[in-house]
């Protein structure tokens, strides 16, 4: 197929010798080395639709590429088509209606740079250079979920390419059932080139970042437990983790680098809001402590994670944090690999997370809390350990669990790990939707749901 012109289709295509190629065909996940075929960087909807008519013509396994974020690294398919959105990136914003309409390559950042300066957001996720359309699709969260919902909450509309070429637009009045299943089911159903979301009033945000040495964890941990268990505001959110602790100002020199218990904490509204909600937790008094007033789009961006690095990631979620599992938590911390970049970590959810609980397609939604473990490392010959430390953090908190899970969280762990994300009578309804709209599955490179 060298040089073979895809017709209808007015972007760029790339094939294996070309400039470009080697650096497009790169995503966040360094663990993921594919080669495909052609990499179709598309500039419209229009060349969505021409690529995935291709696609199905010419037989190629089709990878739907936005930031290139997901862990699986399913943005890339070996010997297939790579539909790349990284040039859609638009952002339209009606500030009085506040409603915001993305490309379906735009990033968080995008979105959150066009909304701030109007004192605006939506939940995005935790790291700025994440795609919108990924995240979203998958549920959706991030720092402002306890207070306004995970990002799906806010979406009103989603304009899809289907897996026959065709522009459908799914909202709360036109293809219901697709909507219902854009909210959690993933890039399943197709190639979603737009979304439009409802913005959120944001004054003001405030971030902490708090750190102890590991051995104070366990006391670190119940304390913010027991904050969130007592009724911590909807406008407080962030985790408490192990890491090591970074190389900054506000950190004694003798903990930077070392084993660390630490605690985020973002608060919609001021500094003094946010002590006041956190103080159970700062009399503890932290070795490290930064607390600053800063823009959304500042604090998305705060926390970014390198790329090129390899990456395993897992979750739980809980339905109880007692005593004891706090302790096999803070016990398995002490075989981190790679510390300066691996993490486990403790997110509260409750507030409008469970608030929405059985609208969408997420039974994880009821969950007070989610353990995620971050594996990541440089080296290939550590694989098997930075692998086998992620699932053992997930594995010592099992017995809490309630057997649901986020699918944005995990790799590819298979597929009784994906009805898992949707529960067996969501799954059976997503599949129908999925029969509808792709019934020779050409859109599997995802946490994959069957055609009915």
């Amino acid at each position: 197929m060298a040089g073979r012109p895809v017709e209808g289709f007015g972007g760029v295509l790339l094939r294996p010798g070309e400039p470009g190629y080697d650096e497009a065909r790169v995503v966040f996940n360094a663990m993921i080395d594919k080669r495909p075929a052609v990499i179709a960087q598309c500039e419209s909807a229009a060349d969505v639709a021409a690529a995935v008519r291709y696609g199905v013509q010419q037989r190629l396994e089709i990878a739907v590429r936005g930031a290139g974020h997901g862990v699986a690294g399913t943005g890339v398919s070996e010997g297939g088509l790579v539909i790349d959105l990284r040039k859609m990136r638009s952002v339209q914003l009606d500030p009085d209606a506040r409603i915001v309409r993305v490309g379906g390559g735009a990033t968080w950042s995008d979105l959150d740079g066009a909304a701030w300066p109007y004192s605006m957001a939506t939940t995005g996720g935790r790291v700025s250079s994440t795609g919108v359309a990924g995240l979203t699709l998958g549920g959706g969260s991030g720092w402002l979920e306890r207070k306004y919902g995970l990002a799906c909450d806010s979406l009103i509309s989603v304009e899809l390419i289907t897996a026959d070429g065709e522009l459908v637009i799914a909202d709360e009045t036109k293809n219901t059932e697709l909507f219902w299943a854009l909210h959690g089911g993933g890039g399943n159903f197709g190639v979603a080139t737009a979304l439009t979301f409802r913005l959120h009033p944001l004054p003001g945000m405030t971030l902490a970042r708090l750190f102890w040495p590991a051995d104070a964890g366990t006391a670190v941990i119940r304390a913010y437990r027991d904050l969130f268990e007592q009724g911590a505001p909807d406008e407080l959110g962030g985790s408490v983790f192990f890491a090591a602790a970074p190389r900054k100002d506000f950190v004694p020199q003798a903990l930077q680098g070392k084993s660390a218990v630490g605690v985020t904490a973002t608060f919609v509204g001021s500094e003094a809001e946010l002590r006041s909600a956190m103080a159970p937790v700062l009399a503890l008094a932290p070795d490290g402590m930064m607390l600053a007033e800063l823009p959304y789009a500042e604090l998305q961006s705060a926390l970014d994670d390198p790329s090129g690095l390899r990456n395993y990631w897992s979750a739980e979620h809980l339905s109880s944090w007692p005593d004891e599992a706090v302790e096999a938590f803070s016990a398995r911390a002490v075989e981190m690999p790679a510390p300066m970049t691996s993490q486990q970590l403790a997110c509260p959810w409750g507030g409008a997370v469970a608030r929405h609980a059985g609208k969408w397609p997420l039974p994880h939604r009821t969950a007070p809390w989610v353990v995620q473990s971050y594996g990541v490392w440089s080296d290939p010959a550590d694989d098997a350990t930075g692998i086998a430390w992620a699932k053992n953090v997930c594995a010592d908190l099992r017995p809490y669990s309630t057997g649901a899970v986020y699918l944005n969280f995990i790799g590819d762990e298979g597929h009784d790990r994906v009805v898992a994300g949707f529960g067996k009578e969501n799954y059976d309804r997503l599949a129908r939707v999925k029969a509808e709209f792709d019934p020779g599955n050409v859109f599997h490179l995802n946490q994959n749901i069957l055609p009915a």
